[in-house]
């Protein structure tokens, strides 16, 4: 009898302690980063899908140049090729992988946009302006995603850094996860060059 009630007093106690451990902070964090990083690809997958439409549409201008299209399409391959999986949310070198190969992608698509600025016929084109208002939006609509994702690994991230909840994460093996950051740190934060005598 004694044994009994000194187990279940144990298991009373171990059950407060977790209650107020972060253990549930961890699951309902780690679901909103699944659900946010969900969003993000979403939003690229709705990128990748124009892209075709987009090269199609660029390939009926005859003169246009080959090497840009090329560009774009052995980018966007690069970035579909990229298996995802919900561990990679926890690979900080999977991680930066493809956000390495998204970022190709959308600089081959903003390389893309500036060059057919050289041509009247194309801008002209009903089918691409529509196809470049949707790609525009979609561009916002990663940035949202990507933002919102960046929030939620921020609030995961403090708390399992934060005690005592850092304790639960190394007790349990919840680790920091990796977040976007900046492509070309280093140039961005050199002002552009702007010279008004250039045609």
């Amino acid at each position: 009898m004694k044994s009994r009630f000194f187990y279940l007093t144990v298991a009373a106690v171990l059950g407060l302690l977790l209650t107020g451990c972060g253990y549930n902070n961890f699951q309902s964090l780690d679901e909103q980063t699944k659900s946010a990083w969900s969003e993000v690809l979403n939003q690229y997958q709705r990128r990748a899908d124009l892209v075709p439409n987009i090269v199609a549409t660029v390939k009926g201008e005859a003169a246009f140049e080959q090497g840009t299209l090329t560009k774009v399409i052995e980018a966007r391959a690069k970035a579909t090729s990229i298996q995802v999986t919900p561990e990679t949310l926890n690979d900080p070198a999977a991680f930066s992988k493809f956000q390495a190969a998204q970022g190709e992608l959308g600089s081959a698509l903003s390389r893309l946009m500036v060059v057919s600025e050289r041509y009247p016929d194309l801008k002209a084109n009903q089918g691409f302006r529509d196809l470049r208002v949707q790609l525009e939006g979609t561009e916002n609509r990663i940035t949202v995603a990507r933002n919102r994702y960046i929030q939620t690994v921020q609030q995961y991230n403090v708390l399992t850094r934060s005690f005592p909840d850092n304790l639960t994460a190394m007790i349990f093996g919840y680790k920091v996860k990796p977040n976007f950051a900046v492509q070309n740190e280093s140039q961005i934060s050199v002002p552009p060059v702007v010279d008004f005598n250039k045609q």
